[in-house]
């Protein structure tokens, strides 16, 4: 039996759609009232606990009836205001995962961490699995989160537990293009003018939710791979959006200064309406920046082939231009 925490988010969703397909027994974890919406189709074939990765009492009882965990349970925000929480669901909720896997009859833990853990150093452009984690001011408290929780995945492997951790790079899907990556979509539909100069490493959910599935019955212990289906600039990316749509692309460079100036007055404005920054000066910081991420390791270790950026575009951009063709 197959426990996946955050079942109900993006990736979580994904990996269970792939569990379903495989008739792999599982059980989803969701906070009580969460949306389950991005299932709602197959609906029929989960069975949902209301289980929150900070109660450790809960997790325990859960893992009771399991042998594998896929934890998949976070929050990805650049925004300073969500800084606690950030730490309390990545940090102290894996740290919970990481225990209760450890005093129950878990036999193997699937960690999805982030290319944000391996951290980013000034002048560097290439990254793999053997990056160490260096203090720097282009390390976004998320990235700090992610690192974190990696080390009490590291712990649990050095307690006996068999683990595997995912770090997957920008993840690319249909999906609500007002959170996360997705607002790229959106920023492209729209037309707007402005682009920053810098690299996107970009990956397709559907390889996400298949490396972990795949991890999750490989003998393979104690590694963490890099899921990055390749890289593009971002004006690149935008383009291919922007064809597909038949739109204009965005055309006018912004300088790091004029972005920092931005993310300034965003950060005030946001504020003062209690709403989400559009930008924030964490991710100010790291425009402008080349590194790109080396996806050697897990091709060669499972002979995984990920999708093309023009097969994960046409997917994503045929399901906008459905839902949103007829609105404004």
């Amino acid at each position: 039996m197959v426990i996946v925490t955050g079942a109900n988010g993006l990736l979580g969703s994904f990996i269970v759609r792939q569990l379903i397909t495989q008739g792999n027994p599982f059980i989803a974890l969701k906070r009580k009232d969460s949306d389950t919406s991005l299932l709602d189709d197959v609906a029929h074939h989960i069975t949902w606990k209301d289980v929150d990765v900070l109660d450790p009492v809960a997790l325990h009882e859960t893992f009771e009836e399991a042998t594998h965990v896929i934890h998949s349970a976070a929050i990805v925000s650049f925004n300073p205001r969500h800084k606690k929480r950030i730490f309390q669901i990545n940090v102290e909720g894996t740290k919970n995962v990481v225990d209760a896997c450890l005093a129950t009859n878990i036999k193997r833990l699937v960690h999805i961490s982030s290319v944000a853990a391996l951290g980013r150093q000034k002048d560097q452009r290439h990254i793999d699995e053997n990056a160490r984690w260096i203090d720097s001011p282009l390390n976004s408290a998320y990235a700090e989160s992610k690192y974190q929780a990696e080390l009490e995945v590291f712990r649990a492997h050095e307690e006996g537990l068999q683990i595997a951790v995912l770090n997957p790079s920008v993840i690319l899907a249909p999906a609500d293009w007002n959170k996360s990556s997705a607002t790229l979509f959106r920023y492209a539909w729209h037309e707007h003018l402005f682009y920053i100069n810098s690299l996107i490493n970009y990956v397709d959910v559907r390889d996400v939710a298949k490396a972990a599935i795949e991890l999750l019955h490989s003998s393979v212990d104690g590694e963490r791979f890099i899921v990055s289906g390749g890289t593009l600039t971002n004006k690149e990316l935008f383009e291919k959006m922007a064809l597909r749509w038949n739109k204009k692309p965005p055309s006018i460079k912004v300088s790091k200064n004029i972005l920092m100036a931005a993310a300034r007055i965003e950060q005030f404005r946001s504020w003062l309406l209690t709403s989400e920054p559009l930008l924030t000066r964490e991710t100010a910081r790291i425009a402008n920046t080349f590194f790109s991420y080396n996806n050697e390791k897990i091709i060669k270790t499972l002979e995984f082939r990920f999708q093309s950026i023009d097969e994960t575009l046409q997917w994503c951009c045929d399901y906008y231009m459905t839902k949103f063709s007829t609105k404004k």
